[in-house]
């Protein structure tokens, strides 16, 4: 089939990270998947929540939000609406449980990690490009409190990306957009480690299910994916501290 933009199966759309895009924050990465643009700042504060309290062990937590207008029509802030809804406190858990899988806590001490990702603009995969950027922003935070003496060393273990795949029109493609994750027959996340093991791997057939083989095609292609958008971390970072 011909996709929607002209991308083979297996290809991505086009990832840019801008590291630092914001002034303030300790770490910070403007991501772009396509037409996805989700900016992600990374707060670092001293102490933890009651129950890591003289543990000597930090913790990481994300919030998750989208602009009125990321989408085709304006849609309240959740803000105003007085509570946080369910798709959004899915994603914030996602998002902190993925950068939990890859820090060690002893090494960032007893202090709180705060990762805010904000969906500037929404075509697919914000909960995916939100991971991706994270991780960035985490790691430039991690790196600056290491210049300044803060941490003695970086908490990262090793890289954590996710990325979607589905099966479209009987086809399995790589990183939908929108439109294709709409009509998709099965849906997927997946989020993996620069180890190669996996955080999630949330597959949801829409129609038929799947059967083991489609499931292993997906991990494959989606795999082969995350290892792009490694690349694509380690060239931002490296744009800030070479």
């Amino acid at each position: 089939m011909t996709r929607i933009d002209g991308r083979a199966a297996d290809e991505l759309r086009t990832v840019e990270i801008i590291p630092n895009w914001q002034k303030h924050a300790e770490g910070s990465a403007l991501i772009s998947v396509g037409d996805t643009r989700v900016l992600c700042a990374a707060s670092i504060i001293d102490g933890v929540p009651a129950f890591l309290a003289g543990t000597g062990k930090g913790w990481m937590t994300a919030e998750y939000a989208m602009l009125p207008r990321a989408t085709h029509s304006r849609s309240d802030r959740e803000s105003a609406r007085g509570k946080v809804g369910g798709r959004t406190h899915e994603i914030q858990r996602l998002i902190g449980r993925s950068l939990r899988a890859v820090v060690d806590l002893q090494v960032l001490g007893e202090r709180t990690l705060y990762i805010d990702c904000d969906v500037l603009q929404a075509d697919g995969g914000t909960r995916c490009a939100s991971i991706t950027g994270a991780y960035v922003a985490a790691a430039l935070a991690f790196r600056r409190l290491q210049n300044i003496g803060v941490l003695r060393a970086a908490p990262f273990k090793t890289e954590v990306a996710a990325i979607s795949v589905g099966k479209v029109n009987g086809e399995t493609l790589l990183d939908l957009c929108y439109q294709e994750d709409s009509h998709a027959e099965t849906d997927a996340n997946i989020v993996m480690t620069g180890s190669g093991a996996f955080v999630e791997t949330q597959a949801t057939a829409e129609g038929a299910p799947f059967t083991k083989a489609e499931l292993d095609t997906m991990l494959q292609l989606a795999s082969a994916g995350i290892q792009q958008l490694f690349a694509a971390q380690q060239a931002a970072i490296s744009n800030i501290y070479g």
